[in-house]
């Protein structure tokens, strides 16, 4: 069972996936790069090393698609970019649908000069003010993420200090913050990252 936490909790949980992945505690989540001839992209384990979440990609695909599993091999989420150009504009669709009906949240980067990305929920069709904001996204593969344009913290990003895990990075998720939200946005401005 994880530790309490020392961030304060949010007043009410944080649940774009579902709630089932909000959790009354801080959780450290382990980011790890696989070889794509295993078949996971990237492997999500907790602080036990038990797997959390497998992100598979689809190979020779038109859009660059990523499908994030539970542990259980479960869909839970389909990651999709929008247009196949450099840019910060992704979609997130419910399961393994790429249905505009099943639409969860979007992204896009509001310049190519900041290193800023914007998150908008589905029902947040104007997209004139983000519901989330991840901040520094390219400086030295550490980000912030922020509930809206508030001070309000929800996660973090950075690198772990253990050499042995250089192709890995850490995700601290604050207490009632949905996790699987958190992991596909990592997912996003990992290959955001790898398009600069």
């Amino acid at each position: 069972m994880a530790e309490p936490s020392n961030f304060p909790p949010m007043s009410n949980p944080v649940s774009v996936v579902g709630p089932q992945f909000c959790s009354p505690y801080s959780e450290d989540l382990t980011i790890s790069e696989k070889a794509i001839f295993i078949g996971d992209n990237l492997v999500v384990t907790d602080v036990n090393g038990n797997i959390v979440f497998n992100v598979k990609g689809a190979l020779f695909n038109i859009h660059d698609r990523h499908i994030l599993l539970d542990a259980n091999g479960n869909p839970v989420l389909s990651i999709q970019q929008k247009f196949q150009i450099m840019s910060g504009d992704w979609q997130v669709f419910s399961g393994d649908s790429s249905d505009s009906k099943d639409l969860l949240f979007s992204t896009k980067k509001p310049s190519i000069f900041k290193t800023d990305l914007d998150v908008f929920l589905a029902a947040n069709t104007k997209e004139e003010v983000c519901d989330f904001k991840i901040k520094d996204i390219f400086l030295d593969r550490s980000c912030t993420i922020y509930l809206g344009e508030s001070s309000n913290v929800i996660a973090k990003m950075h690198k772990p200090n253990i050499e042995f895990l250089q192709d890995s990075f850490i995700v601290t998720v604050y207490p009632n913050i949905d996790s699987a939200f958190i992991v596909a946005l990592i997912v996003i401005l990992k290959e955001i990252y790898l398009q600069a």
